[in-house]
């Protein structure tokens, strides 16, 4: 009798073995995060870039610099050729001044004969001449004006010129555009740097997202904002993450080539990303798995 129990109990032992041999992940993918490559808008020499590999970086942080100085000698040379050009129109603006003090006694004067006209204290020709003077004066500020335009429009176009070499000289600055660590570095500094080359990689890996692909009979068990179990490699066993899911796709597409098997690669599947945060054990391309319920 002590026998068949032992035979029972070894059966049912492997049929739980069998069982757990069996249990698969619901989706399998790797690991990625969104890159960004930083690189020089402007041409000339890299005076300094401070970025090393694996270095965390915050936003708007100021990492490097490309030589400014042909910039600022032409922005003094502009500089000097508005003080210029405006030195010009210092006659002109002495009369505008002028005419402008007139015109504000003129018009207190027309204020005055209107008010006494309405009270039958002052004759229409008084108010006609009050109004006559403040039109005369307004037309001779404004021919003084116009002798003047031609310089005011040199000044306005050097300027616009020197707002442009202004932000030339905002553009040597290399500013990081996000939070995040320091992937690949291109260029190192006093080396010649031109429009659009890149200077450094980085990626934000506090937060990581995994791609995996499920099957259509699987779509109906997922939806975005799930919390599922994402789980690594960790030496003989398996490393478990809280994870959700944020994206699904609405387009099947042919399972690709690093997922299993080549009869499994032929089949249509849907792609899904799922949102784990990084304790730092996380890299880019890792694979993982996924799991719905455990």
């Amino acid at each position: 009798m002590r026998s068949i129990k032992i035979i029972i109990a070894a059966s049912v032992f492997s049929v739980l073995i069998s069982c757990s041999d069996t249990e698969k992940a619901d989706g399998y993918g790797n690991f990625e995060a969104t890159e960004i490559t930083v690189s020089a808008e402007a041409n000339g020499k890299l005076q300094f870039l401070k970025v090393d590999e694996g270095h965390v970086l915050e936003k708007e942080m100021l990492v490097g610099l490309v030589d400014t100085l042909q910039h600022y000698l032409n922005k003094q040379q502009l500089l000097a050729s508005k003080e210029t050009v405006a030195s010009k129109s210092g006659g002109v603006w002495s009369q505008v001044s002028v005419l402008q003090e007139q015109l504000r006694t003129a018009k207190t004067e027309q204020e005055r004969v209107k008010n006494m006209f309405d009270e039958s204290a002052a004759t229409q020709r008084q108010l006609d001449q009050a109004n006559s003077q403040v039109d005369v004066l307004k037309k001779q500020i404004q021919n003084v004006e116009t002798q003047n335009s031609p310089i005011v429009n040199e000044v306005k176009a050097i300027d616009a010129k020197i707002a442009q070499i202004n932000d030339q000289i905002e553009k040597c600055k290399i500013e990081n555009p996000v939070n995040g660590t320091v992937l690949t570095q291109y260029t190192e500094p006093s080396e010649i740097v031109s429009f659009g080359r890149p200077l450094y990689k980085i990626a934000d890996l506090n937060f990581m997202t995994l791609r995996v692909y499920v099957s259509q009979p699987q779509l109906a068990s997922i939806k975005i904002g799930q919390e599922v179990t994402v789980k690594i490699d960790d030496g003989e066993d398996l490393k478990s993450y809280p994870g959700k899911i944020d994206w699904i796709s609405d387009t099947a597409e042919f399972t690709p080539k690093i997922i299993q098997t080549k009869e499994e690669r032929a089949n249509l599947v849907y792609a899904v990303t799922i949102k784990v945060k990084n304790d730092g054990s996380l890299k880019i391309g890792m694979p993982a798995e996924m799991w719905i319920s455990e």
